[in-house]
């Protein structure tokens, strides 16, 4: 892909494992219930050596600051990929929401999605292509992408 003198040229394996990493990390937050922690009500004794620690144990604000802001950090991370992937031309974004962000509850492949999503039917080379660019622009946009360095660029 020929490149502007303004964006960087991406390591392509490495960059395309950090976004499927983001994107399964996305369908793990989005389809997985977030387990609430609760305070116990039986007390616990720890041996404590020496003296005094000068820490404070607050059983219930920390579990309250875990729900929430775990909740509140997994809706952030969902509605940002949402955006993203929501500014992406129609075929990318089509390609990106059927292969990665659909509810389906099962692994769908490429093969499947070049051959039974896209109407007609397009090769697969041309799936890769626009896979590719789909993957550059959200690397691009989470600041996720992973820089090819001067010592692969000379290779």
């Amino acid at each position: 892909m020929q490149q502007l003198d303004f964006l960087p040229e991406l390591d392509r394996k490495k960059t395309q494992k950090a976004v499927e990493a983001t994107l399964s990390k996305y369908r793990l937050y989005k389809y997985l219930t977030f387990d609430e922690r609760e305070a116990t009500i039986t007390a616990s004794y720890d041996l404590r050596e020496g003296g005094r620690t000068n820490l404070t144990s607050d059983q219930t604000s920390s579990i309250a600051t875990h729900n929430i802001d775990g909740q509140a950090e997994r809706k952030h991370f969902c509605e940002r990929l949402e955006r993203v992937v929501s500014r992406l031309p129609r075929m990318e974004r089509h390609l990106i929401n059927e292969r990665y962000l659909g509810s389906d509850s099962e692994y769908i492949t490429d093969y499947a999605v070049y051959n039974n999503h896209f109407s007609p039917p397009i090769s697969e080379f041309t799936y890769y292509k626009i896979k590719w660019k789909a993957f550059y622009k959200i690397a691009l946009a989470l600041d996720i992408q992973v820089v090819k360095t001067t010592d692969e660029q000379t290779e």
